[in-house]
This record gives structure tokens, sequence and C-alpha cells, in this order.
């Protein structure tokens, strides 16, 4: 089979991966290559008739056959690809780096076969058919699999499970993170220097990190011009309906911001179509388009899409930060390029150069063009609930700043059956009524959804006077009063309105463009009232899945919007606003003094501390829900001073949970994290590290894990490694599991599950018994004694940390050390030597988790028999 859309999306003198190879006669064979690209997924590859067919698994395998995963189909691979290990460079296609978690033969899993031919043959009908079942016989994936054709998203939508056989297992078998060539995991292979893909090429004086640049063909270079940051966007004619006509294509009009990007010399500007600078508003964008490396002017639109992929004006206004919403460019012209401009050329031309200068990003993406007919298209996008269309005709050329009849705009206007519950009357006008306030029915209740002024005829308000005459009230029918002289940014100083009431009784047809976020139609205007229908059924229309409107249609095959799927964290907070406020979990939290920095060395802002504890909360939080907090608060950064605050008797907001205590006589309360909105507020007082205790309210004298706190002096990080890897031993000989992670500070935090089922004191003498067996085997480097003087400059076996109140940095919480380090949880095979406490920090504790996923998450399990356990222990 052909190789040709590999091939083409490679440049073989800048990646090590393979052109080719041919397949051997024995057992058809399968591999499994996890990917840490833009994104990290697994690739699925099958071999079949000499290439490997494959799905890239954004998700990994899973042995659960409850469970699932999507699987989007890839272009062939060649059969040598199965082997591949190492890092793919940079701005070269997939880059990034591959190892081979997993890999084996496989077998048709239905069937009897006489030879392989036949039985290659039956698997690639079954592929055709979109149902393919297969047994692997792998390292780690054994048993029947299948993957079954899917229109999640689009034609190349698989999923993949796991058939119910003996091999199926609740377990997550990603945690098995290790290549089964090499040994190495991703973050391994990354480091290794001889991984690293060198070009046959001679080697340039000045090192380039950056994406090679792509040259488009001289043929169509069209005229030699110089850069230049003064263009406008040439705009589109408004018409009233699609058509068809031969000569033109069709795309989405998407809901946004219309902007240029001038990309010249490493830097790159982001301008609206009145040449206002987006570069600080959107600097994701400005971001990605640098990394694309190209002298080029672009032509697109920034947008803000919700999970189906549809672009939403609302939430693209209110857009502060990677937390708001994904941002994209949607690329749809390029005007000139590396010296030459391209507006004189056809836009069919231009199109191609395109394709073929703009590398996949996943903020940028080029967008699409349907070779149909008009009213197919509109049709596709009124129920698909897009903002409209855009007709261009294909030889037009680019005429800055010109409103071109070459380049048409639809627009789609959604429809809506209200009920109309008052009327308003302008100061100074002459109409018998200036807008009509509607609404809806929604549990019984009126809910108010907009003001109505357009779509009437002098005719027509006459008639409707006359309905509204005996329905007249004196009160508000709405749930909640509107604000009909609220100012909107169409009308920032609306004239003064006085409103009639009325009954809700008469029902009416609205079209409109969009529903915002708080259910207020967008644009509307009046269609005709409805006779037909009762109000009290009037409720809003909720819209069908994108994608379930889309399969109905004959474009269908056709992936006219990206769905999106709901990705890893980014940021909370912009890179620029000093203060902000945002809204997390309904709760208003004010950001402030961002740009101060907290580890001066590192040059880390109080900013880049908020950002983080946002991006780890859904890792971070389940070690701290319910649990009392000693607040350390470094409001001036680690080499300032810092305080600790038990006591938050009406300093924390009413939405805070509080846990009592009496001191002295004196009532007082802890603050108690229950959710993520807690942890943003701890950080934003300035707690570089975030210290729980090791009991919930629920249970507060009984601590849900006991610790082992490895507390060097003056000794080296490899002995406290050695006294770690005893402690294991220990417990181990005990039958008991147990859970490491760096304190980030200078020490190792040993864990073990408890279960809330015994008390504090019963933890601390656990701990003891424990501390002492260690000790009794290193008693060189290791020391019980409390004080630091007789510990003669030893490690300490800390069991005290078991006690009522006591605290440690929680699993994932930043330290206020140098190098603004992070206490990461470890699987045992990396506590070993050349381990050290810098290697995990706030710049890459995220890509660490990412890695591994919660290894720390047992801790929270139902616990020990303690009693069983100090029985083995006692015979050690």
């Amino acid at each position: 089979m052909s190789l040709a859309t590999y091939r083409k999306k490679r440049s073989f003198s800048k990646t090590p991966e393979p052109r080719g190879g041919k397949s051997t006669r024995g057992e058809l064979r399968f591999v499994i290559q996890k990917h840490d690209a833009s994104h990290l997924h697994y690739d699925f590859r099958l071999e079949m008739e000499g290439v490997l067919k494959s799905w890239a698994v954004p998700k990994g395998p899973s042995t659960d056959p409850e469970i699932k995963r999507l699987a989007m189909m890839v272009e062939d691979h060649p059969f040598d690809y199965r082997n591949f290990e190492g890092i793919i460079p940079k701005g070269q296609y997939g880059g990034g780096t591959v190892i081979v978690w997993d890999e084996g033969t496989y077998v048709a899993a239905e069937g009897e076969f006489s030879d392989r031919r036949k039985m290659e043959k039956d698997l690639l009908r079954q592929l055709h058919k979109g149902k393919l079942i297969v047994t692997l016989k792998g390292e780690k994936l054994k048993g029947n699999f299948a993957l079954v054709k899917s229109s999640y998203q689009g034609e190349n939508s698989w999923l993949l499970m796991k058939v119910k056989d003996k091999y199926a297992k609740k377990t997550d078998i990603t945690k098995k993170d290790k290549s089964v060539v090499s040994g190495k995991s991703i973050s391994q292979m990354g480091k290794e220097p001889d991984k690293v893909w060198k070009s046959n090429k001679p080697a340039t004086t000045k090192k380039n990190t950056r994406p090679v640049k792509k040259k488009i063909k001289t043929a169509t270079t069209g005229v030699k011009a110089r850069y230049t940051t003064t263009l406008s966007p040439m705009l589109a004619t408004l018409v009233d309906k699609p058509f068809d006509e031969e000569g033109w294509s069709y795309e989405v009009k998407w809901d946004g911001y219309r902007a240029l990007a001038f990309l010249h010399n490493g830097k790159a500007d982001l301008k609206s179509r009145n040449k206002k600078s987006f570069n600080e508003k959107f600097y994701p964008i400005i971001t990605a388009l640098k990394e694309l490396n190209l002298e080029v002017i672009l032509d697109g639109e920034v947008i803000v899409t919700n999970e189906e992929g549809i672009s939403h004006f609302g939430s693209l206004q209110n857009w502060r930060s990677e937390a708001d919403g994904q941002l994209l460019y949607y690329v749809f012209d390029v005007l000139w390029h590396d010296g030459y401009s391209l507006m004189d050329l056809p836009l069919e031309e231009r199109r191609e150069q395109l394709k073929e200068l703009l590398p996949e990003h996943p903020l940028i993406h080029i967008s699409q063009i349907f070779d149909s007919t008009g009213t197919e298209f509109y049709e596709v996008a009124k129920k698909m609930k897009l903002e409209g269309i855009m007709a261009k005709k294909n030889d037009s050329t680019y005429s800055p700043g010109i409103r071109s009849k070459e380049w048409l705009k639809i627009k789609v206007a959604q429809r809506q059956e209200v009920v109309i519950g008052g009327y308003t009357n302008n100061e100074g006008s002459s109409k018998l009524f200036s807008s009509l306030l509607v609404g809806v029915f929604e549990k019984g209740k009126f809910i108010y959804t907009g003001k109505i002024g357009t779509g009437f005829s002098e005719k027509i308000q006459r008639e409707m006077m006359k309905q509204f005459k005996p329905l007249v009230r004196k009160t508000s029918p709405f749930q909640t009063e509107p604000d009909i002289n609220k100012p909107s940014r169409f009308r920032p100083d609306p004239p003064a309105a006085k409103a009639v009431w009325l009954d809700p009784k008469l029902v009416a047809e609205a079209s409109f463009t969009e529903m915002t976020d708080d259910g207020v139609m967008r644009h509307p205007s009046f269609e005709g009232m409805r006779e037909d229908k009762k109000a009290t059924q009037v409720k809003a229309e909720k819209a069908k899945p994108a994608r379930a409107v889309v399969k109905e249609s004959v474009l269908h095959k056709k992936k006219i919007i990206t769905r999106q799927v709901k990705g890893e964290r980014k940021t909370l907070l912009n890179p620029t606003d000093e203060q902000q406020e945002r809204s997390i979990q309904g709760h208003s939290l004010k950001f402030t003094n961002l740009s101060k920095v907290y580890w001066p060395k590192d040059k880390v802002t109080k900013r880049d501390m908020l950002n983080y504890y946002y991006q780890v909360a859904p890792y971070m939080v389940p070690y701290l829900k319910d649990r009392p907090m000693s607040l350390n608060r470094h409001p001036n950064g680690i080499n300032g001073e810092s305080f600790y605050q038990k006591d938050v008797t009406g300093k924390v907001p009413d939405w805070i949970d509080t846990f009592p205590y009496t001191t002295e006589g004196k009532k007082k309360n802890f603050m108690v994290t229950t959710k993520e909105a807690d942890l943003l507020y701890m950080a934003s007082l300035g707690c570089i590290e975030i210290n729980p205790w090791s009991s919930r309210v629920q249970s507060p004298d009984n601590p849900d894990w006991c610790i082992i706190d490895l507390d060097p002096d003056k000794n080296k990080f490899d002995d406290v490694i050695e006294t770690a890897q005893v402690t294991k031993q220990v417990l181990d000989a005990a039958g008991v599991d147990c859970y490491c992670k760096t304190s980030g500070s200078t020490g190792l935090h040993i864990y073990i599950p408890l279960g809330a089922k015994y008390t504090y004191e019963a933890s601390k003498e656990f701990g003891r018994l424990i501390a002492s067996l260690v000790q009794q085997q290193l008693p060189k480097i290791t020391s019980i004694e409390r004080a630091t003087a007789a510990r003669r400059g030893k490690i300490y076996i800390d069991f005290l940390q078991n006690r009522p109140q006591a605290t440690l940095a929680a699993a994932y919480s930043l330290r206020p050390k140098p190098g603004a380090t992070v206490s990461m949880p470890l699987p045992w095979e990396e506590i070993k030597k050349g381990l050290t406490m810098q290697d995990y920090t706030i710049h890459n504790a995220m890509d660490k988790i990412k890695e591994q996923g919660d290894i720390f998450k047992a801790v929270l399990g139902k616990g020990i028999d303690m009693k069983k356990v100090i029985e083995a222990l006692e015979k050690i």
C-alpha cells in the first residue's frame, strides 16, 4: 500500500524516522508507541500488506472492557517504524519523543485461516467494514481487542476497546510506562543525547532551534514586494440568501475578531481590521505565530470555541486567559510570503500556497473550503447553529480594505418561539411601541430572554396593540424584572425607556443569531405571531450536538468544524494585567501584585505560582479536601519575611469552610480546604507551600496516613535515598505498600495508608517502630533522636510528624526554596542514586504529572491492618 502521505509529511534529512522497510514472512506484528508530541498519545499500529495501519489513541489503551478509547486513524506507516524510538526534532511533523510502549504479534480473533495471506485479506475486509477484532500477543497487552468505526470526530474516528476475556482487568495498564525495548520512560528517552537526531548535513555555525521555514514554489510566488505592516483586510458584502453558481467555494463564517498576522524577523504582530494590536490580549496566538518561524502575512479570525468546536463571540469578548476557553486562530488567506506579494494571485492559488507553508499547530488552523452548492452548505450551517457562511469566488484577487462583491457573507438566523411579557416606549419616539419584552417558561417560571426591537411594520404594531390592551398589568410577569435601560456594546447610551407589562399569554416567533450564556437572544428580530401554541408550552429550545446534526447531512463526510476535546489546563492569569479577577467554581477571586517576584534567582513570579496551582489543582485537591490547613504565608516571596497563620476567624470569605479549635480559652478556626477555589485563595495570600492535616474534619483524630519523614542534616542526598530504599524493604517484608515523594526541600516523605482507622497516637507509635527497624539497619547514617545535637549530623527518621495538627507539604506542593521545587510523588524505581531535589520544579512538574498520572492516590485507600503489620514487623 502507498506510503505517499507518510512521506509527504516528513523531511527525512531532518527526522530520524524510517522511510520504509519490508515485512517478514512470519506472524503479523503489532506495536504501540508512546508519543509525546504537541499532546501525549499512543500510536496503535497493525501490520497489514507490508505497512502498519495506524491509529492515534489520546488516552492510550485500556484493559477494562467497559472503557472505550477514541482512536483517530492516521496515515499508513512503514514496517520498519515498529522499531522506532527516539526524538523527532521540534518543528518537524509529530515533533517529540517516541518509545515502543508495547510490541508483539497478532492474529484475527475470529475465523480459521490456512495461511497468513488469507488472514490478512479477512483483516482488510473487517477494516473496510469498520469493525476489526484481533488477538494481541504482546508484553503488556494480551487477548482480544476491537476497533470499531465511529462518527464521534469525523470519518477517521474509531473506538478501541478491550473484549471481555481472561486478560481483562480494571487496572490502568498505561501506568506501566516504560519501553519494552529500551526500558526507558518518555522523560528518560527525552534526556538521551544520542537519541537527538543529527542531520548528515554539515553543521552551521549558529544554532537554530526553530522549525525550518518552508519555501513555496517560485513559479507561483507572485510579485516581488517589501514587507509591510499597513495592510487592511479585504471585506465581504452581506447578501440576504445563499445561491448556487459555478466558480464559488464556501467556508464557515467564524464568529470572532478578524485579524491580520504579520510575521517578520522572528517577531509577530496580530492586528484588528482597524489596526488595533491584539498582541497582549491574545498572547497565546502571538506565541504560536512566533513558533511558526515564517516570513509571512496571514488573514484570519481569532475565535473561542465551545466543546462542539463552534465559535462563541461572548466567550471571546470575555477572554482573559486560557482558563476562559480554547483560543484559536483560523487562517483563510495569505497575502505576502518571503519577499513576494501574493495578493494578485487567484484565491485558489493562494489557498494552495497557504496549505503548503503553514505547519500543523494546535492553536493555528486553516479554515477549510467546501466545494459544494451554496444552498446545501447554508442548510448544513443552519442545522449546526453556525453564525453563517462565506462565499468566495475562486479566481478572486485580494483587495486590501475594499468591500468586495467577490467575497460574500450570508448570515444564518436561528428561530425561537417566545411569550410576550411586555413592551417598551422610548422617550421621544413616535412608534406605538419600541420593543417587545419576551421570555420562555422554565419549570413553571417565566424567564426573560430578550428585547426585540426590529421586524415590525406600522400595520403590525397597530394590530398587536389591540391584542395587548386587555393584558396590561401593573407588575412585571418575569421571574426577575429585566433592566430595560441597561447599556450594551451595541447601544452604550440607550434612550430612556418605560415598560408596559403584560400577562404572558401571547406567543410570537423571533429570529436571532445566538443565545448568550445567560439565556438572552443576540440580534433578535420579530418574525410573526403564533396562534397554534399555548404560552405555557413555550420553552427554550435546546440545540442537539453538532456532530449528530452533521451526520444527517450530505456533507457529513466533510470535517466542517473541529470538535474540541477537553484537554490539559494552561493558564489562569494572563501575562500582562497586574490585577485580575476570576470566577472559580462560582466564587469571585481577586489576584493582585501578579508581577511580584517570589523566587528572585529563578525569576518566578506570583502569577507563575498561581498558574501552576490552577494547572495542578485537579491532581492536588484530593489530598487537601476536608482538611484543616496551616497557612505558611510568604507575601514578599521566599526571601521576604514569612509567617504562619492558623486562626482565620473573620478573615476568609463566607464560602470557605472552617474548623473550630480552642487555645488559651479563646475559640478560633482553622481554614478547611474543600475545593479548587480554596487552594487558589490560599495561593493568592502568598501561601507558596500548602500544608494540610493528615486527618479530615469528618474524623479529626484519625489520620488517613502515617508518614516517615527522612530529614537529612549534612548528609549526601544519596544517603537519604538509601534510607528510603531500606524503609521500603522493611515494609515490603511486612507486606505493606508505601508511597514516596520528594519533600521539595532536602528530604523524602514516605506515606503508608491508614484509612482513618487508627488514632494519631497509634500512627505515631507505628511510625516509631518502622523508624527503629530502619535505624538498626543503617546506624552509621541515621538517627531517631529528636534533639539535633544528639543526631550527630545523621539523617533524622522523623515519626513525630504523626501527631495531631502536625503538617507537611502536600503532594505536588511548591516549596519556598531556591529553584521553585515541587514535592513530587515518584515511583519507587525512580528513587535511586542520582535523583536530586532540583529534578522537579515549577517549570517541569506538570509534564511529569501528565506523564505518570497521579501515582500517589493509593495513600487515600482503605489502609493497612495495623495489628497484622506490627506482628509481621516484630518478626523482622
